[in-house]
């Protein structure tokens, strides 16, 4: 009965498909390890995937620092540049060329300076920046790809976790029913046991086979879905995972290549410019020129001075007299040596007051005292001889040394005077200096001047657009400033005039020196020299002494012997300062001497005021003065007039060439004394003559002292 029921055969069929159950189980065990192989291939994926951003990490880190290798060299450069580059002014800054070509050389230095920290900026950029903002971003990339491959095998960890619970539960429900069906055959083959005992194991049998069918279905429910989701993971979703893994790997190798050939492209870019700046450098070197720095050399220190004059043979034997043919010296007298044209008595070259130790001992040191007894008295007859020893000839030859010294003069005033020394002339200059110096001035003046005159120009035109069209502007409200531009205008031309006077001033002592330089070299006239000290040594007493001797003297019309010449170097040619201006109401022919013409509505400069005469001292735009009627013109001064006269009356009083015309009387009276000592025509101690240059000495001081003295009381009594 059992067997025909069929229910003992089911346990029996199930039975024999449990051999393809336990084989998909061995399959299912293959799948596992495949799957933690492939778990295992994800790790190393992993793995690989960091060190790749570690790397680049660790070369964005290698272009930091070259980059600031850069930046420190290119700093340290425009260091050195700024170290070794001028601190002065541009008057002060070497000409030559080797100075001008190592200038160039540093700025040459500097731009390539430059060039370095343009490569380090781009290294910065496109380099470094690029590097760091690509790494963050295949950070995000990486973390994304991972989490999805870790929510691809988790989803796949589930699912063999419900395959293998519901095998479990199968293998569980299948040795349960094999227990059941051992029990039933045992019951049903007992003829001790009731039927009741034989009817509950059967049921019993026929549970637990019904559960492990049931079992059995979910399992294989289960497996089959766990394979799909399994080949899904390892031919869909893993592939395409590691696939995105892969190019964004790629990507990371691509990106370093870029970022090398950047970093060499950054070094590229420059090196045209930097060719540029080597090139440069280059014609720098070049422009060397070693035969301008000596010309720039002797145009900067060339003073202007003449070289000193040859020195004049000193005939010491000529107080010898001549000897005689039987050997014995004759003892002629010496008046009529000189009645016979012979050589006038000499100096002893040995005599303490001899010219040669102290003829200007006042720019000197004072001599030692004497360890001889003076000369004897000379005899008489002296007026004779300094009617022929002090000629004209001999006169108008120390004037000539006289006008040697005085441009060193100013010198020894200053050092008088309080306060710093005056500059404005550059009369501390040599005069080819001083000459440069004047026109450089000149010319930046001229500069000013047109400046002011386009000013000028500029508001008068406006003034006119506001007369024609009232709405725009006032046109009274540009008229101060018209004025003020007015009165800029006539300072500028009295510095002007007054530093061309100084200059023409200089240009004529030079081409006067030129004159008289070339004339003494016609008539082999001695020359006055400089001692070392800086005094001036006068070596024309010594004269060659021929047979010419008492030649006539020079004509008036000798030039050689011009009575103004002298005078003309210390003419005062300094302007008067512009203290206002004027605008002619009436015309004026300015016939009578001394004043000056000027046609209606002219502007004429004002230097003088009326003193209570009814006249004005006025000076034209091109430099002549003259008197007008006050009452023909309409005046307006200046506000810093007042304070300007008495400073100027202060400069004028002190001044070096007002002080050197009052006491260069008393220059050559030491050199004058010691020549009338040589001739031996005066007894004149040591002693005596001490005092009496002493006393030129004090007298010279005094009159500088008195003259400083009066400029500044007439100044404070004026202010």
């Amino acid at each position: 009965m059992w067997n025909r029921a069929g229910d003992h055969r089911c346990p029996s069929c199930w039975l024999r498909s449990e051999a393809p159950v336990h084989h998909n189980m061995n399959l299912l065990s293959g799948v596992q390890a495949g799957a933690g192989s492939g778990m295992d291939q994800f790790d190393s994926l992993d793995k690989h995937t960091q060190w790749g951003i570690d790397f680049l990490e660790r070369y964005a880190k290698f272009v930091k620092e070259r980059l600031e290798i850069e930046q420190n060299y290119a700093k340290q450069l425009r260091g050195l540049v700024k170290k070794y580059c001028p601190k002065r002014s541009k008057d002060e800054e070497p000409r030559f060329t080797s100075c001008l070509s190592f200038y160039s050389i540093l700025n040459e230095l500097n731009d390539y300076a430059g060039q370095r920290e343009l490569v380090a900026e781009e290294m910065a950029h496109k380099v470094y920046g690029e590097l760091m903002k690509y790494s963050q971003d295949l950070k995000a990339e990486r973390k994304h790809h991972l989490q999805e491959g870790r929510k691809a095998q988790q989803y796949l960890d589930q699912c063999w976790k419900q395959m293998d619970n519901s095998k479990k539960k199968f293998e569980r429900e299948c040795k349960e029913a094999e227990k059941s069906q051992i029990t039933f055959e045992r019951l049903d083959n007992d003829i001790n046991a009731t039927k009741s005992d034989v009817e509950r194991a059967k049921n019993q049998l026929y549970a637990r086979t019904h559960a492990a069918d049931e079992s059995k279905n979910e399992y294989a429910s289960q497996l089959q879905n766990f394979n799909a989701e399994q080949w899904k993971h390892f031919n869909n979703a893993i592939p395409h995972i590691f696939k995105n893994v892969q190019a964004m790997d790629e990507r990371r190798t691509v990106k370093l290549g870029e970022t090398y050939q950047s970093f060499a492209e950054a070094e590229r870019r420059v090196i045209p410019i930097i060719s540029k700046c080597l090139d440069g450098m280059i014609v720098a070197a070049k422009a060397v020129d070693e035969r301008r720095d000596s010309a720039i050399v002797v145009e900067s220190f060339k003073s202007g001075f003449d070289p000193p004059g040859d020195y004049p043979f000193e005939d010491f034997s000529q107080n010898l007299s001549r000897t005689g043919s039987d050997g014995t010296i004759s003892n002629t007298p010496k008046g009529d040596r000189e009645k016979d044209g012979g050589p006038g008595p000499r100096s002893d070259p040995k005599h303490p007051m001899s010219r040669t130790k102290n003829k200007l001992w006042l720019f000197g040191k004072k001599p030692k005292s004497p360890s001889s007894a003076p000369p004897p008295p000379p005899s008489s007859s002296s007026s004779s001889f300094l009617s022929s020893r002090f000629s004209s000839e001999k006169v108008s030859h120390y004037l000539s040394e006289i006008k040697t010294t005085v441009p060193r003069i100013p010198q020894n005033l200053r050092a008088l005077k309080r306060g710093a020394p005056s500059l404005e002339d550059f009369s501390h200059l040599p005069p080819e200096q001083r000459r440069k110096r004047l026109q450089q001035r000149i010319d930046e003046l001229h500069k000013e001047l047109q400046k002011e005159m386009d000013q000028r120009d500029a508001l008068n035109k406006m003034k006119d657009v506001y007369e024609k069209n009232p709405q725009m502007g006032d046109p009274s409200s540009l008229q101060p400033k018209i004025s003020e531009t007015i009165c800029n205008m006539e300072k500028l031309r009295s510095e002007i005039h007054k530093n061309e006077t100084w200059l023409s001033e200089v240009e004529g002592k030079q081409s006067s020196r030129d004159r008289r330089h070339s004339a003494d070299n016609h008539h082999r006239t001695p020359q006055g020299r400089e001692s070392p000290e800086g005094s001036h040594t006068d070596d024309t007493g010594q004269e060659h002494h021929t047979p010419h001797r008492h030649a006539k003297p020079p004509q008036p019309g000798n030039p050689n012997s011009d009575p103004h010449e002298f005078d003309d170097e210390f003419d005062d040619d300094d302007p008067l300062p512009v203290i206002g201006h004027c605008k002619a109401l009436y015309g004026f022919d300015g016939q009578n001497e001394g004043t000056l013409s000027m046609a209606e509505d002219e502007v004429l400069y004002i230097i003088e005021e009326d003193k209570g005469d009814g006249w004005t001292r006025a000076r034209k735009q091109n430099g002549v003065e003259g008197y007008v009627p006050t009452s023909y013109v309409d005046i307006t001064l200046e506000k810093s007039s007042k304070e300007t006269a008495p400073q100027h009356l202060h400069e004028r009083l002190t001044r070096p060439s007002s002080l050197i015309s009052i006491s260069v009387l008393f220059v050559p009276l030491p050199s004058l004394c010691c020549r009338i000592c040589e001739t031996r025509r005066f007894a004149l101690t040591k002693s005596v003559l001490q005092h009496l240059l002493e006393l030129f000495i004090f007298i010279f001081i005094f009159i500088v002292l008195v003259a400083s003295a009066s400029g500044r009381h007439a100044c404070l009594r004026m202010s």
